[in-house]
């Protein structure tokens, strides 16, 4: 999956990928993405492991950007995020996320992310939903109307 446009337009923007230090890689095959992110004091709980919550933020930012790169056209946002940590990565590590896509739909992709330590070894499991609406359709999610 082919996301230079998309990486310049996260590159100009303020958000969480670029505050957690998140890298985005485009990949051969048109369903999936790769994404990565070193542990460190940004994204790391105290007691230097990587934070659960930095993982699943690293998860649905990767299934977004594959989202939008399947639909550029269109803006996706993540409406169900959800995950299993199965071992502790130390600030310092570099953890990788490989996203693949479970479901297009018109308006829902399903994405199945696993994040991986330094050494290869799983770390989380994480399924997200996005939902893709028309970037004429911004005004309705800020509202929290996500009518089809």
């Amino acid at each position: 999956m082919n996301i230079e446009k998309q990486k310049e337009i996260i590159k100009r923007q303020d958000g969480l990928s670029n505050t957690l230090g998140m890298e985005f890689i485009s990949t051969p095959e048109p369903d999936t993405l790769i994404g990565r992110m070193k542990v460190d004091k940004l994204n790391r709980q105290v007691f230097g492991f990587l934070s659960g919550g930095a993982s699943l933020a690293l998860a649905e930012n990767v299934a977004g950007v594959a989202s939008m790169a399947l639909c550029p056209e269109r803006i996706s946002v993540g409406i169900n995020v959800s995950g299993s940590h199965v071992r502790a990565v130390r600030e310092g590590d570099v953890v990788t996320a490989y996203a693949k896509l479970k479901h297009k739909g018109r308006t829902i992709h399903e994405w199945q992310v696993d994040i991986k330590n330094g050494k290869d070894e799983l770390v989380s499991t994480v399924h997200v939903t996005n939902y893709v609406v028309q970037a004429s359709q911004k005004q309705g999610l800020e509202k929290g109307l996500m009518n089809d």
